[in-house]
């Protein structure tokens, strides 16, 4: 008898009694739990008395097939998936075990590793397909719009309950598209500011010379085109949160005036010599390494340190598990809504695919895609060839160790460049560098051969 297990259970369905000991000793030794059926009825006996996850059938048994329980399985049973085995193989056998609902068909004799690898085939198709029935339970969902179960998600939930506690300075890291500025809204919303103002800025998409004004403010007069004293991000803030996107991407003497303000609690408007006391709790973030900036000289050591009091490191979206499903679940639902759509069904492959996608965009990525998907695809099943070229199946690839470096790097920014259309600023900014260094790497690759 085999051992429980907190693993899938399969139901094992042959009359030969040796075949049936095999397999249960082999499975079992993975870890599954295992139940064992001589005939059809006895398996349907089962079937109805117990949750099974898998049932692996041989094809021809006395009076009842193994077709037949294949049958009766899709066409009552849910959330079941089923694998035929047989000594008689034959194309029409397999053809017609797959029509009738079989995931996999295993022809005798097979080794060990055959049935492990179709075991865990189908076993994974199943797990895809329960994820994405699920909607987001409130566990699952502890600040609204985030949405995640997975362990590294779960750490995040944590960090965001003990920043929320506290009035300290925050840093959030992470890759381009992984939520950060979702978190620092998270923060704010469960804080005791969240009744005042939460003011989201992007250090990197102001220019220069006006990112001291549109922080701190200006009086009139102060430069060409001041006509009046206006606020300041800093002060449209004061007494709540101002989330710094991008920090990295400020000059030294914006980071000796951003110290300033977390040293002293005041802003100095453009023009005045007067500064102003105001209440502002700053989180920043990057998806840029810090300290190796740090370490390069092109950002302040002091304010670093300062603003790196609580760290929260924002997992991307490929170490998520099936946090993907759940998105994907979550945006698929929204878009529909707002289209006037009925919510598509994703095939097993397709989830398949998207689920083991890099994502080098990120939540942000997923999003997008989804979108279109719901807009542009007529069907109410999305399938592979309607997801993205580049998340398709393709001819095999040399990925070995026989590749040069501007090989691989020339892959890679191609695959980023896919994932946002072209978009080269975005594409920049999830490479880690900037456009002018991505022109230079498009111009070279483009260059002659």
């Amino acid at each position: 008898m085999a051992t429980l297990s907190t693993k899938e259970k399969i139901l094992v369905v042959d009359d030969a009694l040796d075949t049936l000991e095999v397999l249960e000793r082999n499975l079992s030794s993975k870890g599954y739990q295992v139940l064992t059926a001589t005939s059809v009825p006895e398996a349907l006996q089962i079937l109805d008395e117990r949750p099974i996850d898998l049932v692996i059938t041989d094809l021809k048994m006395p009076g009842v097939s193994g077709l037949d329980l294949v049958r009766h399985v899709r066409e009552n049973m849910k959330n079941i998936e089923v694998m035929m085995i047989t000594g008689y193989a034959t194309i029409e056998g397999a053809v017609e075990a797959v029509k009738t609902g079989a995931e996999e068909y295993l022809a005798k004799p097979f080794t060990d590793e055959e049935l492990f690898d179709s075991v865990r085939r189908a076993l994974n198709k199943l797990h895809l397909r329960k994820a994405n029935q699920i909607e987001p339970r409130p566990e699952f969902a502890v600040y609204p719009h985030f949405i995640g179960k997975s362990k590294p998600v779960r750490k995040v939930f944590h960090d965001i309950a003990k920043a929320a506690s506290t009035s300290a300075t925050v840093l959030i890291t992470g890759e381009s598209g992984t939520g950060k500025e979702l978190t620092a809204r998270a923060i704010h919303y469960n804080s005791p500011r969240a009744s005042a103002p939460f003011v989201p800025v992007n250090c990197g998409g102001i220019p220069e010379g006006l990112l001291e004004s549109e922080l701190f403010g200006h009086v009139k007069g102060a430069f060409t085109g001041a006509h009046e004293t206006r606020a300041g991000f800093f002060q449209t803030a004061d007494g709540g949160t101002i989330f710094l996107d991008e920090i990295s991407d400020t000059i030294p003497s914006m980071q000796v005036k951003l110290l300033r303000v977390l040293e002293d609690k005041e802003v100095c408007m453009v023009g005045s010599s007067k500064p102003r006391k105001v209440d502002v709790r700053i989180v920043a973030a990057t998806n840029k390494d810090l300290l190796n900036l740090v370490q390069k000289g092109t950002f302040r050591e002091d304010l670093f340190y300062r603003l790196n009091v609580i760290t929260i490191f924002m997992p991307p979206l490929r170490e998520r598990g099936d946090d993907v499903l759940l998105l994907i679940h979550r945006f698929a639902s929204r878009f529909s809504e707002a289209s006037g759509k009925p919510v598509p069904t994703f095939s097993d492959d397709a989830l398949e695919v998207l689920r083991n996608y890099q994502w080098p965009g990120n939540v942000r990525e997923l999003e997008n895609v989804i979108q279109r998907l719901v807009v542009m695809i007529e069907s109410d099943v999305i399938r592979i060839p309607d997801l993205p070229s580049l998340m398709r199946f393709s001819a095999p690839r040399d990925t070995g160790l026989n590749r040069t470096l501007a090989e691989v790097e020339v892959e890679h920014i191609r695959n980023v460049l896919a994932s946002v259309e072209g978009n080269k600023t975005r594409a920049a900014e999830i490479l880690g560098i900037d456009r002018k260094t991505l022109r230079e790497k498009l111009k070279f690759q483009s260059g002659p051969s």
